[in-house]
């Protein structure tokens, strides 16, 4: 294997160990930070810093590439830079409160998507089109395969999802009010990390419209990530609602609807 396959390989390995040790970890941000995490900054500029990496390390790999203007790697590019312009420089601001951030927490997610980002950037601009297979499928013809069309679907649908769930926890609050409430708009009445399960989706969406190991691993690495935190907030607010969150748990699930 070379360098590229030895990292996407280690990528999923270690996606395994993430997926094992926050069953048993809580991650220590948003609704599970922890002063056992140690010094924190602003969460506006910890999402910020921790989210930006990604995008810059796929804008230099996407510019220098000799195919960065051709079908259909450009809109690739758009696409994921779509997502990560709008959770470095929009999503972050949006935020309310004063929550804080880890700053050992915002380091470890600054190393994933430095190297979440080459992988994506270097598979689609670099190896990609050296690959004589991937030569012959990523052309124009590629817009009208069913697994683009079916990928792009689901990547937007994900998104939208996302999108929508951030909103709702944002305003559950009425300006000047500190109490805690149990989301239950938009798919909030089905799980309790919509807000996940739309960024699973989304990135389900990446790797079937890529069609490609590196857009698979990090479908998985985010399921590895999500799925366990959203065990966490599940238990969370199972025992800060009491009897409101027992009264809405027969159709209750985690993250995915109807199944966990």
């Amino acid at each position: 294997m070379d360098h590229f396959n030895n990292v996407v390989f280690i990528l999923a390995l270690v996606g395994v160990v993430v997926f094992v040790a926050l069953y048993f970890v809580d991650a220590g941000y948003g609704k599970m930070i922890s002063e056992k995490w140690g010094p924190a900054i602003n969460n506006k500029v910890g999402w910020m810093l921790m989210e930006c990496p990604v995008f810059f390390v796929v804008l230099y790999l996407w510019g220098s590439s000799p195919v960065h203007f051709q079908l259909p790697y450009l809109v690739f590019f758009l696409l994921f830079e779509l997502h990560y312009f709008q959770r470095s420089f929009i999503f972050p601001f949006l935020l309310k409160g004063n929550s804080k951030m880890p700053i050992v927490i915002m380091a470890m997610s600054i190393v994933f998507n430095l190297v979440n980002g080459y992988v994506q950037g270097y598979w689609l601009f670099v190896k990609a089109p050296q690959e004589p297979s991937y030569e012959m499928i990523y052309t124009a013809n590629w817009f009208i395969d069913p697994r683009f069309i079916i990928g792009v679907i689901i990547f937007f649908t994900g998104m939208i999802i996302n999108i929508h769930s951030d909103y709702v926890i944002r305003h559950l609050r009425k300006p000047g009010d500190t109490n805690h409430y149990l989301p239950k708009k938009g798919l909030y009445r089905y799980v309790t990390s919509a807000n996940y399960f739309g960024e699973i989706v989304e990135w389900l969406g990446w790797a079937i419209l890529t069609w490609s190991w590196a857009g698979f691993v990090f479908f998985w690495f985010t399921c590895a990530n999500l799925v366990p935190r959203a065990n966490s907030i599940y238990h969370k607010y199972e025992h800060e609602f009491g009897d409101e969150f027992a009264n809405h748990k027969p159709k209750l699930k985690r993250v995915i609807p109807f199944i966990y």
